[in-house]
């Protein structure tokens, strides 16, 4: 037998014997103790390979049952009361309009997968990174984040990364520890960088907005790639046989034959392109190829200079100048100060105790004229002109230090793009606008219009969708039987999702029946723990719990358990999500269910081994429990932007 079946039969002994010896006798046995029962025969149920949803339903059902019964109804009212749940509870899920948005990315991550981008894409990055340590273990890495990011699909990017990079890196001489974990830990980045459905189940279960959700994943899922990069450069620079610096054969690339002639008139684009200008009747260059050589050149510095121009007149709003009012009474003239109008309140309200009285127009009268506010307003109401206002044209606000700083290392970034742009690099620029751009634009549109309100998760999953079907006919993948497979996987994909919540929204529900809930509550509660040891406590067993069962089955199932606690802690129910998040990639990578290692088992070659795949998965598991430390400690990490968007 296997090892990996020893140690599933373990975890599954272990959580049977350890619910028999803390539970009393049959005698003594309370609801409460039926649900700990429940929940512990759901686990070894799931492990043993039933069907997670329907094992919820069931177990629920028959649990609930016994809770109704309990209570002291006849078997048939119990019978009824169960069958009621049941169908409140799917109507209940059936109503809820965040789930909607779960069919349509999905869709959009099957279609885009279809549109043939990853193994364009995978080239252009890692002839683009060709220099840096282990450029091809990175390039793995920056193209599963961007297509992992763009499907969520964590099975379709592991298995289409092991056809493509897996073979690549082998070849290179690469380890084969390395390589499997790199496209394991890199496939499992888009169940935690947005658009992640994960994130979408996780903020219907515990009530939290995925709006917020989006926005405070998208810092932690970066700094996570970023460690798994470190980790990569680093391992290749200490141990360079396990990670081959590429060969000049490798970085090669084909100039096009305009590209050859252009090459002529010298060694860097921008030159060479102008020259040619000059004398294009003589390079045998057309127009219409100057130009659009000159456009892609060109492309990224008037990009540049849109971007800097909006940030420049965000960051300088305009503000109205101080106005000087200057009414007429019998006493005289009287000149009244109206403050610059502004976007907060500072410094326009007066200060509690304070002698000055607010009346109309917000102008404060001194001591003592209380009684004459009535003649004073009377007087300037019949006096013609009543009011005489000297106002300043508007002014924008001073340019902030941080925008100067942005501005230099921009044109700093652009002098050595251009410096070192040479016509090979211009053809791989190309290949990149050609992989990386479009997609990239397609993520950053979905995400942008969601992170900035423009749009709910639906809207901007429908619009992913259509952006899928665009890319997928401009490569020209859009077909009927494209269409109809992405339909198929994503009605299958959506009806998984929407039975695992109906599951386990009856589970929950009879959970709640026979006071597991409150029992749990009760021992948490008595153990005295402060907020620190309450979230180590959670992560901890969140983090056990992902080596039998997969995210989804902790989201649904643990959940309900956590989240009524988190009131008690003083805890964000956002901050918490995120560490779950986190925590959770580990659900795809810690044997011996790491579905990512048999996805990749699935293409590999035969002499890459299981153990060979674990194995080099459990330097990626470390850098995420590094990860999940550091966003605890920095929590600024994750809850800077929500709090900077939605405030």
């Amino acid at each position: 037998m296997r090892k990996e079946l020893y140690f599933g039969f373990s975890i599954m002994a272990a959580i049977v014997v350890g619910t028999l010896a803390y539970m009393p006798s049959f005698s003594e046995m309370t609801n409460g103790h039926l649900g700990l029962l429940m929940l512990s025969l759901v686990v070894v149920t799931i492990m043993m390979g039933f069907p997670t949803a329907f094992t919820l339903m069931g177990m629920g059902m028959l649990f609930a049952f016994f809770a109704f019964h309990n209570q002291g109804e006849g078997d048939a009212q119990a019978i009824k009361r169960t069958l009621d749940l049941m169908v409140q509870r799917t109507f209940s899920v059936m109503t809820n309009d965040v789930l909607v948005s779960i069919p349509l990315f999905v869709f959009m991550g099957y279609l885009v997968e279809r549109a043939n981008l990853i193994e364009k894409l995978f080239k252009s990055l890692h002839l683009s990174l060709a220099r840096v340590p282990g450029a091809l273990a990175v390039a793995t890495l920056v193209t599963c984040a961007i297509f992992a990011t763009a499907t969520g699909i964590v099975g379709a990017v592991v298995t289409l990364m092991g056809l493509l990079a897996l073979p690549a890196m082998l070849k290179a001489g690469y380890n084969v520890k390395l390589s499997a974990g790199v496209i394991t830990a890199g496939g499992c980045l888009g169940i935690l960088i947005p658009p992640s459905v994960m994130l979408i189940v996780y903020g219907a279960t515990a009530g939290v907005s995925v709006v917020k959700l989006y926005a405070g994943a998208f810092f932690p899922g970066l700094m996570l790639a970023a460690l798994y990069i470190g980790y990569v450069i680093i391992v290749a620079k200490l141990k360079p046989e396990w990670a081959p610096p590429l060969s000049e054969k490798d970085r090669h690339v084909n100039l096009t034959p305009a590209s050859q002639k252009l090459a002529t008139f010298g060694k860097l684009a921008l030159p060479a392109v102008l020259a040619a200008a000059k004398g294009r009747a003589a390079a045998g260059i057309s127009t219409k190829e100057l130009l659009k050589q000159l456009a892609i050149i060109v492309g990224p510095l008037l990009l540049f200079v849109v971007m800097m121009t909006a940030i420049h007149r965000a960051a300088t709003p305009i503000i109205e100048q101080a106005a000087v009012v200057t009414m007429e009474s019998d006493g005289g003239m009287m000149s009244l100060e109206e403050a610059p109008s502004s976007s907060d309140d500072n410094g326009l309200a007066p200060p509690p105790g304070s002698e000055e009285a607010p009346v109309a127009m917000g102008v404060a009268l001194p001591p003592g004229a209380e009684e004459a506010k009535a003649p004073v307003a009377a007087t300037a109401t019949a006096t013609a002109p009543a009011a005489e206002a000297d106002k300043a044209p508007a002014e924008r606000q001073p340019t902030p230090m941080w925008f100067w700083i942005m501005l230099g290392i921009g044109l700093a970034i652009g002098a050595v793009f251009y410096y070192t742009l040479t016509m090979a690099r211009l053809e791989i620029f190309k290949m990149l606008l050609g992989s990386f751009f479009p997609l990239a634009i397609l993520i950053l549109f979905v995400l942008g219009t969601i992170v900035f309100g423009l749009a709910t998760p639906t809207e901007a999953a429908a619009v992913g969708s259509l952006g899928g079907f665009i890319l997928a006919w401009a490569y020209k993948q859009l077909n009927m039987d494209v269409v109809r497979e992405s339909v198929f996987l994503t009605a299958k994909t959506s009806a998984m999702v929407c039975w695992l919540f109906v599951g386990s929204s009856i589970f929950s529900a009879a959970f709640a029946l026979l006071g597991g809930q409150q029992l749990i509550e009760q021992w948490v509660l008595g153990l005295g723990l402060t907020t620190f040891q309450f979230l180590v406590l959670s992560q901890v067993i969140i983090f056990l719990l992902g080596w039998p069962l997969e995210w989804t089955e902790i989201i649904v199932i643990f959940m309900p358990i956590f989240i009524p606690l988190l009131a008690h802690y003083n805890v964000d129910p956002l901050f918490f999500g995120l560490l779950v998040a986190l925590n959770l990639q580990t659900a795809f990578l810690s044997p011996p269910v790491a579905m990512a290692a048999f996805y990749l088992k699935g293409v590999s070659p035969p002499h890459v081994t299981l153990n060979q795949i674990f194995a080099g998965m459990m330097p990626f598991m470390a850098i995420q429990v590094f990860a999940l430390v550091i966003l605890y400690a920095f929590p600024a990490i994750g809850m800077w932007l929500p709090g900077v968007l939605y405030k």
